[in-house]
């Protein structure tokens, strides 16, 4: 067999790193890894925010949690607070984790469903662990054990994205990973197969491989620039196309979640850092100017501005053939869809994942790459719902853009998401999808997606003993947070038992 030896990434940022890492750490010594950066260039990152399948590749990395805190200056994040999005003043959590607890099989969200339709009127809120920490600002990891309302948690993690692709660098390096400086000046592509074959950059250096990723950002130098493999176009349903970014001072004690906090034409986000928080305001330059974009940005910071205000331009979609003959579109390069739900990182692992169980020979068998382009098409797809959803489920917002998305066709997947939902309550999610239950329940009824229903299998319950259970679990987790760690205390203890 004429196995791959020889690997080459261009671009370097956090899809290069987190690729380097990874594959240094799987194949060891058996593949040689070369990365093609230039400083020059620089990456888009401007802080990034995670969901918890992080912990898959800090798993695959071995990665040591207070090092990396430490050096990224990371906070710990619960999920997401979004304000103002279904209507104006109002407001929910996305909490990473699950609702309530498992009591058979009657899933729990039917539990709480049925009794709402019965009087109860708890809150879905008060039965997510991880949404009332985020609320008093404390923190605590999931334990093994079944009977500890802890065990119900999930969290990940909050960066500064330089530092993040620098400490991904470091172990790369350590790990027999060879960086090179330069940028791209030639490829060269065999004439039989059209597979790329080296890399030539403005200094002259020529790098050989077998395969090679792209992880060059947006302009997509080699899937686009070089095998012209298509792009899907998803502005018609996720309009915005730019982001203005500025780092502002921290103030007060850091939050253990992100805030996705609605305005005219898109939505500013909030990521606090341990020196700093990270702010940013997506929007579609159909319906505001840069200049005013800015202008909304820095006067919603919680401190001083720590730098000029960054702007990034950007469209919605993605690469149906993220993988064609010997080149593999990992991160921005594969298609963009915007952090609302911070799943930038996610893609970028999960096509990780996935080159690593299909990692091909030299010939580089088509049918791998259709099968990586297949489940990646499907992860995009589901995120693209999700992200959906949460435009099109809006009331109250008068300014253009909230009104093209609220009336706007959407996809046949979603509507029929929707559906289910409204009629019993159905969450329809096949194995395989990213974002479970308690994500889509949280945006739904977040978003005033409200079940008029509850499925035939909670009518098996006793009315009675259905809303005693559920009063108990409330108070259990009522009673959990002031016996935590306040978060910023947890980061403490973490980086103070590595000093």
């Amino acid at each position: 067999m004429n196995r791959v030896e020889r690997l080459v990434i261009l671009g370097g940022g956090t899809a290069g790193w987190m690729a380097a890492t990874a594959l240094a750490k799987t194949f060891g010594s058996r593949l040689k890894i070369d990365l093609l950066e230039s400083e020059a260039i620089g990456t888009v990152g401007v802080g990034e925010a995670t969901i918890p399948t992080i912990q898959w590749f800090n798993d695959l990395i071995g990665l040591d949690e207070a090092a990396f805190v430490r050096a990224t200056k990371a906070t710990y994040k619960l999920g997401i607070a979004f304000v103002d999005w279904a209507r104006p003043g109002s407001r929910y959590f996305h909490p990473f984790g699950r609702y309530g607890v498992d009591l058979g099989p009657v899933p729990f969200h039917q539990r709480w469903l049925k009794a709402r339709a019965e009087g109860f009127d708890g809150p879905l809120s008060a039965f997510s662990l991880a949404t009332q920490l985020a609320t008093a600002n404390r923190f605590a990891k999931p334990v093994d054990e079944a009977r500890s309302i802890l065990s119900t948690l999930g969290y990940a993690y909050q960066f500064d994205a330089t530092l993040y692709a620098r400490y991904l660098r470091g172990l790369s390096e350590a790990a027999g990973v060879t960086r090179h400086e330069g940028k791209l000046e030639t490829v060269e592509r065999a004439p039989d197969t059209g597979f790329v074959t080296a890399l030539t950059t403005d200094r002259g250096e020529r790098i050989e491989g077998e395969l090679f990723l792209d992880c060059s950002g947006f302009r997509a130098l080699l899937i686009d620039g070089v095998m012209e493999a298509g792009f899907e176009d998803w502005s018609h349903w996720l309009p915005c196309d730019r982001a203005v970014a500025a780092p502002c001072a921290r103030v007060a004690e850091t939050t253990p979640y992100t805030r996705a906090t609605l305005r005219e034409a898109g939505w500013q986000w909030r990521i606090p850092l341990q020196h700093r928080t990270g702010n940013g305001y997506v929007y579609s330059s159909a319906f505001l100017s840069d200049d005013e974009a800015a202008a909304t940005l820095l006067a919603g910071l919680d401190g001083a501005a720590l730098d000029a205000p960054r702007f990034l331009r950007f469209k919605a979609g993605f690469r149906r053939e993220t993988w064609r003959k010997n080149v593999v579109a990992i991160g921005l390069s594969s298609g963009f869809l915007e952090p609302l739900e911070s799943t930038s990182i996610h893609l970028i692992q999960s096509a990780i994942a996935k080159l690593i169980t299909l990692f091909p020979d030299q010939d580089c068998d088509p049918g791998l790459a259709r099968q990586f382009n297949t489940l990646f098409g499907r992860d995009m797809d589901g995120i693209k719902d999700f992200l959906i959803l949460h435009y099109h489920a809006t009331e109250g917002h008068k300014s253009p853009l909230w009104r093209h998305t609220r009336h706007m066709a959407l996809p046949d997947s979603l509507v029929d998401r929707e559906e289910q939902y409204r009629r019993a309550g159905r969450l329809m999610l096949t194995p395989d999808e990213l974002f479970r239950e308690a994500s889509w329940l949280a945006v739904l009824e977040g978003q005033g997606v409200r079940a008029e229903g509850y499925s035939p299998l909670a009518d098996t319950l006793d009315p009675a003993l259905n809303r005693q259970q559920l009063e108990q679990i409330a108070a259990v987790i009522a009673r959990a947070p002031p016996t935590l760690p306040k978060h910023d205390d947890a980061i403490a203890a973490l980086l103070g038992s590595s000093a």
